[in-house]
């Protein structure tokens, strides 16, 4: 007996009314035991929330009642499964959180082949679009879900990640993931695994004396480049006064991922 897309929204509008929708692991949860106890032929209830940044607007220095806008595009995610007579599982992820540090990150001594054409560099620009999830263990549970405080987890592994992010002196991406994961796991004891995605937006600084003739002008361009496609973005600014160097900066993406494991964990790094 199928359920209707209908029930199912109808449904989730009026748990919303009736529970609080914040944070948004303990509402998944919510829905999820609801449907599975609700209807006897349900046996599992997947849900998947995704918390957009609202920022109320200030408008004549005072915050405005009722007008706000979107805070970037770095998103919060929720993904649940409830299974009748098993509890609940829920893993917590943040999204698109776009970083970028000039300075700091390096990458040397990997391994070398005759297929091997990228060179050593001890100083780079790091960028990259922050993945990062984890996964809870399994709560018995509705009530066991509800006694955790999702939010203070979730800011402590935001903080975690940016500060890491910009205080390692990085040996390589996959090295910066590896202490992200560490310390999520040190300080989240009800967490039992951390992985992170880490896509490299490589820019790169390359000289222009030898276009400019030695010229005392500026010229920045900034040009992204997304998989599958051309150039998304170009900005060029070419005041004198405004640019301290001769600087073209070209960007590409690459992708790193890696995952740990609470037990084991320093022997299940995927790279």
């Amino acid at each position: 007996m199928i359920v209707a897309t209908d029930t199912q929204k109808q449904t989730t509008y009026i748990l919303a009314k009736q529970n609080p929708i914040d944070p948004p692991e303990q509402f998944a949860a919510i829905i999820g035991d609801h449907f599975v106890n609700t209807y006897p032929h349900i046996h599992a209830a997947h849900v998947k929330i995704i918390q957009h940044r609202w920022t109320r607007m200030t408008i004549d220095g005072k915050a405005h009642p009722h007008s706000f806008y979107r805070d970037g595009e770095e998103i919060r995610v929720v993904e649940s499964v409830t299974r009748e007579g098993e509890g609940v599982s829920i893993r917590s992820k943040i999204e698109k959180l776009l970083v970028l540090k000039s300075t700091g990150s390096a990458f040397h001594g990997f391994h070398r082949d005759e297929y091997t054409r990228l060179p050593e560099t001890w100083d780079r620009i790091l960028s990259t679009e922050i993945e990062a999830g984890w996964q809870w263990k399994l709560f018995k549970n509705l009530d066991e879900a509800k006694a955790i405080d999702f939010n203070a987890a979730w800011t402590a592994a935001r903080d975690i990640t940016m500060k890491v992010f910009a205080e390692d002196d990085s040996a390589s991406v996959q090295a910066t993931m590896y202490k992200m994961c560490d310390l999520i796991l040190a300080a989240l004891p009800q967490v039992e695994a951390v992985d992170y995605a880490l896509p490299n937006k490589h820019y790169f600084e390359i000289g222009t004396s030898h276009i400019c003739n030695q010229q005392k002008f500026d010229l920045l361009t900034l040009l992204q480049i997304s998989p599958g496609t051309r150039a998304s973005r170009i900005l060029v600014k070419t005041p004198p006064s405004l640019l301290p160097s001769r600087t073209l900066t070209v960007s590409s993406i690459a992708p790193s991922l890696a995952r740990v494991q609470r037990r084991s964990y320093r022997d299940n790094i995927t790279y």
